[in-house]
């Protein structure tokens, strides 16, 4: 049984990239390779980019009593991080970091995005989100709140501008991810948000998202497709 996710209110994320080889990469790099050639069998769209994965981290409470989030992550090819997954994770500690943009409607709606067939996780249903990379970082440090933003715009074709945007994050911890939600309310209803959004991605046959899913209350949780920490959170917004 997987261990339970774990929500925590964190006030401000700081993170550093620091430029160090990762053993299983090394290590596995035949395996790696054959790993890939299979996937890219199945799934050809897929695209081997640099990703950023996070080596150590630390939740430390400030001086004024909230909770910080700190630590570093490392650049790799997105086929060592698939690998690792489908290897069962050997090695030393690694996580998968990354912001997600937790869409509100203004009448109270969640809105996600069903992943399209092609992606890596395709017809699983997630907040606008995608791995870190080396464009999100400014000078040596790891900015989420870029990442989010830009993930947002490229998958639903909105602009975090758009939105009333909520201070600090919902970080939720689950095994070897870390999704950090950052809740952004929009001030339009979900059935018209959705349509907008479904227009954007009609627009692109390689869009990341086939369609988009409305989740009025926890009745409507996809449990089956929506992994585990996007539904713990949901379920903890409507509680």
């Amino acid at each position: 049984m997987s261990p339970p996710i774990r929500l925590v209110e964190v006030a401000e994320l700081d993170f550093i990239l620091e430029s160090a080889p990762w053993r299983f990469a090394t290590t596995h790099a035949a395996g790696i390779a054959a790993h890939w050639a299979e996937l890219r069998k199945a799934k050809p769209a897929t695209y081997n980019g640099r990703v950023l994965l996070m080596g150590r981290r630390e939740l430390a409470q400030r001086g004024h009593g909230d909770l910080s989030l700190t630590g570093a992550f490392f650049e790799t090819d997105y086929a060592d991080y698939v690998a690792w997954r489908a290897f069962g994770y050997p090695g030393e500690r690694v996580d998968n970091c990354f912001s997600m943009a937790a869409l509100r409607s203004a009448d109270g709606a969640f809105l996600l995005g069903e992943m399209a067939p092609h992606t890596m996780n395709g017809g699983q249903i997630y907040f606008p989100a995608g791995t870190p990379d080396p464009g999100d970082v400014f000078d040596g440090r790891v900015d989420l709140d870029a990442s989010v933003r830009r993930e947002l715009f490229e998958e639903t074709g909105l602009k975090a501008e758009e939105a009333a945007i909520r201070p600090g994050w919902t970080v939720a911890f689950a095994p070897q991810r870390i999704a950090c939600m950052k809740l952004m309310t929009l001030p339009a209803a979900a059935d018209e948000v959705t349509a907008r959004i479904d227009a954007f991605l009609a627009l692109d046959p390689h869009s990341e998202f086939s369609r988009m899913h409305v989740v009025r209350g926890p009745g409507d949780i996809d449990e089956e497709r929506t992994p585990a920490f996007v539904a713990a959170y949901l379920r903890a917004a409507f509680g």
